[in-house]
């Protein structure tokens, strides 16, 4: 899992300094690892211009507003990011964050990439590195105040299991840059020092994602929602290890892939959240890891 940012780039960025090259960062939300996909023909794919409006830059991470196909207008809005971005640190295997107050701050980014405003945390609604890598902060406006202030729309999660072939791309909001590739395929296990997650998706080597790029969104070309976030990549060639994250089959076979990188599917978390963008982890259907 790479390592998130500190905040003294946070503040070359604000700058507008020079933009490093980016990779995947670190571990992040799944679903249920028994879901099945079938291939999509690449060649099916017209790829829209995917670009930078609705995604913020945290301190150390990037992150988008996010909506559900219910959310209203009316609703407090939601930032997605990873679990291993929150400012409260890394949670250990099993621990779930719920309804923790925050007053965490975002920078929103218009579609050419540049910093229009701030949005801030009223708390992390949810987080966790069990089984998925993924946080998720309640703000302080509304989705209807957004668009009025900055025109700018939030992404929608996609309600479906992302289907493999699919045409892909993360968007930086940290770094300002995107990264274009496909779904390689799923993963049963990932796991990576002390945490697993499930049903991980794996990139095609195209998306040579960076530290800072953790929480990125991943958006299906085609359809412009958002599939999964971004959030590892073995870098080293090590089995299982810090920053290198290890493959495990339903029959425990371990297969390591130096310089490929992950996300977390983020379709499981559309039956979490209830009226008002609420979580109600005993909504049906929703698989989250409980506190």
């Amino acid at each position: 899992m790479k390592k998130p940012l500190v905040g003294a780039l946070f503040t070359v960025l604000l700058l507008g300094a020079g933009i490093a090259p980016a990779t995947a960062a670190a571990g992040h939300d799944a679903a249920p690892g028994t879901v099945k996909a079938q291939s999509r023909p690449q060649e099916q794919i017209k790829p829209k211009a995917v670009n930078f409006a609705g995604t913020v830059a945290l301190s150390n991470c990037s992150g988008s507003v996010v909506r559900t196909p219910d959310s209203q207008p009316g609703d407090p809005a939601l930032v997605l990011s990873n679990g291993h971005c929150m400012e409260s640190g890394f949670p250990g295997p099993g621990e779930v964050v719920f309804n923790q107050p925050s007053t965490r701050s975002f920078t929103l980014l218009n579609a050419a990439g540049s910093g229009v405003g701030t949005l801030r945390a009223s708390k992390i609604a949810y987080g966790t590195m069990t089984d998925t890598d993924i946080s998720v902060y309640q703000l302080t406006s509304t989705y209807a105040q957004i668009e009025s202030t900055y025109g700018i729309k939030a992404l929608e999660l996609n309600t479906a299991h992302p289907v493999q072939g699919t045409a892909i791309t993360v968007v930086s909001g940290y770094w300002k840059r995107t990264y274009a590739c496909n779904v390689d395929g799923f993963v049963y296990r990932l796991k990576e020092g002390e945490w697993t997650w499930k049903d991980s998706v794996r990139y095609t080597s195209a998306c040579q994602t960076i530290g800072g790029t953790s929480g990125s969104p991943v958006i299906d070309n085609a359809t412009g929602k958002v599939v999964a976030v971004n959030n590892t990549g073995n870098e080293d060639g090590q089995e299982c290890t810090d920053n290198n994250p290890c493959e495990v089959d339903e029959s425990g076979k371990v297969t390591v892939r130096e310089g490929i990188n992950y996300a977390q599917e983020t379709y499981g978390i559309v039956p979490c959240i209830g009226a008002g963008n609420k979580f109600d982890l005993s909504r049906a259907g929703c698989a989250l890891p409980k506190p």
